[in-house]
């Protein structure tokens, strides 16, 4: 049985024992074969949720999503936490920090001319350091690129021209984001990638974790990795989402770092579900798994449903096989939140889990703004971005700076009206009010980066960010101030000089 956790927030339920936890309601897809949009999309195969997979064989022990997840790659029938286990990978991403010491190992343990396990499951993404004079940063992404030619890699995304990020079609910009975008993501799979978040793709319902340099290089060579399943913590999310509120709110506040802390869910599934959950689009999703290892967490995960397949069907024509926790799986602790009664918030230096209100730090006066990131750089954080500039019909007070994840999320930033704006784009709003021009799109100054990155704190600072860490130095300078906020946050700090509750102009 799943034991029922009783926070001392005022905003959880104290009922979670007397409603029923089971899910999903309806029947489920056991099967789809994604087809892209110019040809028919299909479902094959429709089962009840109470199903014995060809993969899993019949249940006897009820089991979690990323259980069944981790016992199909290790062709089991049954797993339980604890189980240290090889399991087969379905996709390994690596970008240009990491990469080249992933490959020196594979090559020191494998061979000179060893070649890797299958050249169509690796994803190399140049992301993090790449708008820079730095020639050590430069060489990283040179070295990415011969190890790919030599190995032929079928999805590099390679980047050339460094003056032009447009001159580049291959390029695409942050890895977490590009995954998606470029398909990589599918439900029921494992991800692997040598990156802390690369956990934002359990949003898709697979198991998605971050691995290192030495794990990594070992997969290159066999397609596989030893892990130990973890359990799962259960959060249940229900009431409809204020709309002043968006995901980062929730993973601050509700999930929840705020609510367990930073270690809270060390080596644990954060296993999301609930009618709020239900209601949050695929990119909302993607912002709320990509925190939890703010929490420790080994993955967060998302039950697929229609908005899931609608998003991967679009974007991939390979087929995957969705799972769902059964009934009677068993969680180590099960949390329910009430979404309607939160409010905004932020967490303050130097923690994800310094969680505040944001109405409590209006006195805060701040230095700069930054919107950007897997985190908060998406497209829909810069459209909640616009629509609050535009309501307030004011200029920024202090310097915003505009950094898009992907060559994708920069063309919508100048091409999609933003709803409700009289068909004005998030770049024309942006001019209005005065912020800094949409630049080149990668990791930027999330992580600090060379001396000459765009927008890294150089100077001791304050500034609030959609980022998603905030330790001393994480964007630069080692004594800049970080609050970690929404993008409705974000754009209300900026009209005011100060942290500023987004409700002040979306109310």
């Amino acid at each position: 049985m799943a034991s029922s956790v009783i926070s001392s927030s005022p905003f959880l339920c104290k009922s979670a024992q007397q409603k029923d936890l089971g899910f999903p309601k309806p029947s489920q897809i056991s099967v789809h074969r994604c087809q892209k949009r110019a040809i028919s999309r299909k479902i094959v195969s429709v089962m009840a949720p109470q199903r014995s997979s060809s993969a899993t064989g019949s249940v006897k022990t009820g089991m979690t999503m990323t259980e069944k997840i981790l016992a199909k790659a290790a062709e089991k029938s049954q797993v339980v936490p604890g189980d240290n286990i090889w399991v087969n990978v379905d996709v390994l991403m690596t970008h240009d920090v990491c990469g080249p010491g992933a490959f020196g190992i594979f090559k020191r343990e494998f061979g000179e001319k060893a070649k890797v396990w299958d050249p169509e499951k690796i994803v190399v993404i140049p992301d993090h350091y790449i708008f820079t004079a730095d020639k050590r940063a430069n060489r990283n992404v040179d070295i990415m690129r011969e190890h790919c030619r030599e190995q032929n890699i079928k999805y590099f995304y390679d980047i050339t021209d460094l003056g032009d990020f447009r001159a580049n079609p291959d390029y695409k910009g942050v890895c977490h984001v590009a995954l998606a975008q470029e398909g990589h993501c599918r439900p029921g799979e494992v991800l692997l990638g040598t990156d802390s978040h690369t956990c934002t793709a359990g949003a898709f319902g697979q198991f998605a974790t971050g691995i290192g340099n030495t794990d990594a290089g070992f997969v290159l060579g066999t397609g596989k990795i030893l892990l130990k399943v973890p359990p799962t913590m259960r959060f249940i999310l229900d009431g409809e989402m204020p709309s002043y509120l968006q995901a980062k709110d929730l993973i601050l506040q509700v999930s929840i770092i705020g609510e367990i802390s930073v270690a809270g869910a060390t080596y644990k599934t954060m296993e999301f579900s609930g009618t709020t959950i239900e209601s949050l689009t695929m990119e909302e999703r993607m912002t709320l798994c990509n925190m939890v290892v703010e929490a420790g967490g080994k993955n967060g995960v998302i039950p697929p449903d229609a908005t899931t397949f609608n998003y991967v069907e679009n974007r991939t024509s390979v087929p995957f096989e969705p799972v769902y926790s059964d009934g009677n799986a068993s969680f180590i602790a099960d949390y329910r939140f009430d979404v309607s009664k939160l409010e905004p918030v932020v967490a303050k230096p130097h923690s994800p889990d310094n969680r505040a209100l944001a109405r409590e730090c209006k006195d805060v006066k701040i230095d700069r703004v930054y919107i950007g990131s897997c985190t908060g750089g998406k497209t829909e954080d810069f459209m909640a971005a616009a629509k609050l500039f535009h309501a307030a019909g004011k200029q920024v007070k202090v310097p915003t700076f505009l950094v898009p994840a992907t060559q994708k999320v920069w063309m919508d930033v100048y091409a999609l009206p933003v709803p409700g704006a009289g068909g004005k784009t998030c770049a024309q709003i942006f001019e209005e009010a005065g912020c800094d021009t949409p630049t080149s799109p990668s990791c930027g100054a999330c992580l600090g980066g060379p001396a000459d990155t765009y927008a890294r704190l150089n100077e001791p600072q304050v500034c609030v960010s959609t980022t998603n860490r905030n330790f001393p130095g994480r964007m630069g300078h080692k004594e800049g101030q970080i609050y970690l906020a929404s993008p409705y946050t974000a754009a209300a700090s900026a009209l005011t000089g100060h942290v500023t509750d987004p409700r002040e102009f979306l109310q």
